[in-house]
């Protein structure tokens, strides 16, 4: 999800934070595809590995696009790379931000587990 990172920090308080984001949007993922999960009958594993990749889609898709992008696109002028780079927040540091953001919704969606999705065998 393109949200507005202009307010983020630099470095690893702003990996940091992308993590939190990531972790809070995979607890929230987790609560919902629970709901959904148990009145059509999924199993724990679906609403778990759901609820991660639609977590790490939504809190963390820009940065792992972009960090895509810039390993395999073809830039093909110097200009042309000065404009995509001016459009990333803090490009130095992309690839821990997609890191902290991977395992935020790795906690979350785990911390959502425990609250809400386990199942007690009656």
């Amino acid at each position: 999800m393109p949200y507005d990172q202009s307010w983020m920090g630099y470095g690893l308080v702003g990996a940091l934070e992308a993590g939190a984001i990531a972790a809070v949007v995979g607890f929230l993922m987790f609560a919902l595809l629970t709901r959904i999960g148990r009145s059509q009958g999924w199993s724990m594993a679906m609403e778990l590995s759901w609820s991660y990749v639609v977590s790490m889609a939504l809190a963390g898709g820009q940065d792992l696009w972009n960090l895509f992008y810039f390993n395999y696109g073809r830039l093909q002028s110097l200009q042309l790379l000065r404009i995509r780079l001016a459009a990333v927040h803090d490009a130095d540091n992309l690839g821990q931000r997609v890191l902290f953001e991977f395992l935020g919704a790795g906690i979350g969606v785990y911390l959502g587990w425990l609250a809400l999705g386990r199942r007690h065998p009656t």
